[in-house]
């Protein structure tokens, strides 16, 4: 391999591992926040749950291209969106979860222009939000976010509020068999930590190899 065949390899996976960093920069960014904000209340910080994680990553990408409006940002936002969405229990299914283990959960969302950092957490301290951030039977947190949109998905440590990820969930919408999929069939490649980044990684690693 060439010397500058090398330094371009370098430099495509260094690109590569930026994308993935900034991806994950906006909600890293909050959940340390909202975690500083409850040890300042003497609360106890709050666990990543990987189960809500995906959860949060699958409504903000529900939620992208839609506008900023008065009930999305600002104190007049409005916890949940189970309603807003009728594929919701595929969005469970999608993560592995049932509708018996998110029961006890609290899911927020915000809409802020450029997920302005100090906007974001605003938006989640100083609303109606900040009664569950103070909740103390949240024990566990997971976020994303996708454009202009956060999600927060925040769990307990009971078994219809934990999260925890199951075998048969079955959270069957009207029309589909999304809940009875048969085995190998419709991969979630996002599940697979394979999303656009991972993808490009893998092709570079690739290319590597061929070199």
């Amino acid at each position: 391999m060439t010397s500058l065949s090398m330094l371009l390899l370098l430099s495509l996976l260094f690109q590569a591992v930026l994308i993935v960093k900034c991806d994950d920069d906006d909600e890293d960014r909050l959940v340390r926040a909202i975690n500083q904000y409850r040890t300042s209340l003497n609360l106890t910080a709050l666990n990543h749950n990987e189960g809500a994680e995906c959860l949060a990553s699958e409504l903000a990408d529900e939620f992208r291209g839609q506008p900023c409006t008065n009930t999305t940002t600002g104190s007049n936002m409005i916890p949940g969106v189970e309603s807003q969405f009728p594929n919701f229990p595929r969005l469970l299914t999608e993560c592995h979860l049932s509708a018996n283990t998110t029961r006890d959960g609290q899911i927020l969302h915000a809409c802020v222009p450029g997920l302005d950092p100090a906007l974001v957490l605003s938006n989640f301290t100083s609303s109606q939000y900040a009664v569950y951030l103070n909740g103390t039977q949240f024990t566990g947190i997971g976020a994303g976010s996708e454009d202009n949109w956060i999600v927060v998905v925040l769990t307990t440590n009971t078994s219809t509020g934990d999260y925890t990820p199951g075998t048969n969930v079955g959270n069957t919408v009207p029309g589909t068999n999304v809940g009875n999929r048969a085995p190998g069939s419709d991969v979630d490649n996002g599940a697979l930590g394979l999303g656009g980044p991972g993808y490009l990684v893998v092709l570079i690693l690739g290319l590597f190899m061929l070199l």
